[in-house]
């Protein structure tokens, strides 16, 4: 999660049909759970890593470690890097980015997370829990047909103000924005009580609603910002994480997380009501969120697993 973001929730645990990931599965093992994928990235990026600081060797084993599992599919896998400036020092980062090309089309979705961490805890739900979303998700659909480019992007150096996503964002084409069908941005999955989708005001939130009619039909108990704060209209959200460069440029988005917006502020940024914000907090490792919210971490998983797999496929049907 971005620069200034807390959330809080409560979601029960109780697995539906929807447990299952029913959409082609690129691997012939036996059926697992949605999510149990995603898990295991969590657990290397987290405890075999650990804390992914932007600049630091760490940040730099994760991404190599994505670029590895991109590479064992059928995407065009490619390394973006870049230099920021902060505080007066100049750091080096990347972006990670995997490319499913349909080469009838230009037009192209683009599904992102930030790989990078704070110092503290070890950024279990700040935000390993969406790269390993993305990463299942991308396995999932690796080998469908769908009439559009998805691009996975991995921002680095997120933590330090957005500066992968800004970085991508504005070295895209006229073209290129004019033939983005959206971008879906994950940040923050596991901790929060409750589990939410954003997007624009008005019709630019069809995303948004798209992913809400999916969850429905699932049983999954998706909702989206209640509007209760007027400074965030409902169905909308803040310009804290990786979907706001895109914003700028007038690319319609979504944003999945996990909080509670009826806490504190009702802002967002107060994650659980049982101990407050976990993000940028030693209590960003999995240990505690398994010990605190038992069962939470998984369904989590699960639950935005199935949603953007089906997100991805189903897009096609409101073009």
């Amino acid at each position: 999660m971005g620069m200034n973001k807390v959330k809080t929730a409560v979601v029960a645990g109780v697995f539906t049909a929807s447990a299952f990931l029913t959409v082609g599965s690129a691997s012939a093992a036996p059926k697992k759970f949605a999510g149990d994928l995603a898990y295991d990235h969590v657990v290397h990026l987290t405890e075999e890593i650990g804390p992914r600081v932007a600049g630091s060797k760490n940040e730099t084993i994760a991404r190599q470690y994505i670029l590895n599992e991109l590479e064992k599919l059928d995407l065009e896998v490619k390394e973006q890097k870049f230099n920021y400036t902060r505080r007066g020092v100049t750091s080096s980062s990347a972006n990670a980015i995997g490319v499913k090309d349909n080469p009838k089309t230009n037009k192209q979705i683009i599904v992102g997370a930030h790989y990078d961490s704070v110092s503290a805890g070890k950024g279990a739900d700040d935000n390993a829990s969406s790269v390993g979303v993305i990463l299942e998700t991308a396995k999932a659909l690796d080998k469908r047909n769908l009439p559009y480019d998805i691009k996975y992007v991995f921002f680095g150096a997120e933590e330090e103000g957005l500066q992968g996503s800004n970085y991508y964002a504005n070295n895209m084409t006229d073209e290129e924005i004019e033939n983005t069908i959206g971008m879906i941005n994950l940040d923050s999955l596991l901790a929060g009580d409750n589990i939410y989708v954003y997007g624009g005001a008005g019709e630019d939130g069809w995303i948004r609603d798209l992913a809400l009619k999916i969850a429905d039909q699932r049983k999954i108990p998706l909702q989206t910002n209640p509007g209760i704060n007027p400074k965030y209209p409902k169905g909308t959200t803040g310009d804290w994480s990786d979907h706001a460069p895109f914003k700028g440029k007038g690319i319609t988005i979504a944003y999945l997380e996990a909080t509670n917006w009826e806490l504190g502020d009702q802002d967002g940024y107060t994650q659980t009501e049982k101990h407050g914000g976990i993000w940028h907090t030693k209590n960003d490792n999995l240990e505690f969120l398994e010990k605190e919210f038992p069962g939470r971490t998984k369904e989590h998983l699960n639950q935005f697993t199935n949603i953007l797999t089906q997100l991805l496929t189903d897009i096609k049907k409101e073009l």
